[in-house]
């Protein structure tokens, strides 16, 4: 018998998926074509994903050519956050334009008998929404607050706020997520019924993410201690 998704399920699983008031809306092009059986729309599952990761990817339309950047982002509640400098291409060219933000998060390495089965197991997410660039000054702070919060929790108080002049240096950009979906793969190789009777090693090999043991800048003041939140560092 091949070693196949339960198909019934995937149906009865789809249903609720469209029927739940906590997903986001499937749209044309959020919904999931290629082995459906992997996808969600569940926001709590969507949120997760994003907040787990430290950045994601944008993609714009530049001078009529698509464009892909990497950058971090930071969540609140149902809007996306991004900074960069008020020159920034992906900044002036996201306002008020449809952008689309994918996050990919690696957990294995899944190895096959047969080369057409290795693969690999993850959290992924396709997000669409406009782009407006904030303006009011409290809003701009509070954005701030929650990238310093994604990328180091319990950082903005332990650290120099942006002065004057960075703040007009500095562009934060918000997306609203109208749709999104995500594709989740976790599972061991699915090789041909034949081929599990090969004699080839076959399994999964976990990935993930460590951080290492923090270092002092060179400069550092002397006095100066590693603060608690940052020791066996972690951010989820």
């Amino acid at each position: 018998r091949k070693h196949r998704p339960n198909i019934i399920f995937h149906c009865n699983f789809q249903i609720k998926i469209e029927e739940s008031m906590n997903s986001y809306p499937i749209t044309k092009n959020s919904k999931i074509k290629r082995i459906a059986e992997k996808a969600t729309y569940d926001t709590e599952t969507i949120h997760q994903i994003i907040d787990e990761a430290l950045f994601c990817h944008i993609g714009i339309i530049h001078n009529d050519r698509p464009v892909v950047i990497p950058t971090i982002h930071a969540r609140m509640n149902d809007h996306l956050m991004f900074h960069g400098s008020n020159a920034s291409r992906l900044i002036k060219t996201s306002d008020q334009n449809d952008i689309c933000v994918t996050i990919t998060l690696l957990d294995g390495l899944v190895i096959g008998r047969s080369h057409f089965h290795h693969s690999m197991n993850y959290r992924s997410v396709v997000l669409f929404g406009k782009g407006e660039i904030i303006k009011d000054h409290e809003e701009r702070m509070d954005a701030f607050h929650a990238i310093s919060h994604h990328f180091a929790p319990g950082r903005w108080n332990d650290a120099r706020k942006p002065n004057e002049s960075e703040l007009k240096q500095t562009a934060i950009l918000k997306m609203k997520i109208d749709s999104a979906s995500a594709k989740i793969s976790n599972k061991f190789p699915t090789d041909e019924d034949e081929d599990y009777k090969l004699n080839y090693w076959a399994g999964i090999i976990p990935v993930n993410q460590t951080y290492g043991i923090p270092e002092n800048d060179p400069h550092l003041k002397e006095g100066i201690i590693l603060p608690e939140y940052l020791k066996n560092f972690k951010r989820n």
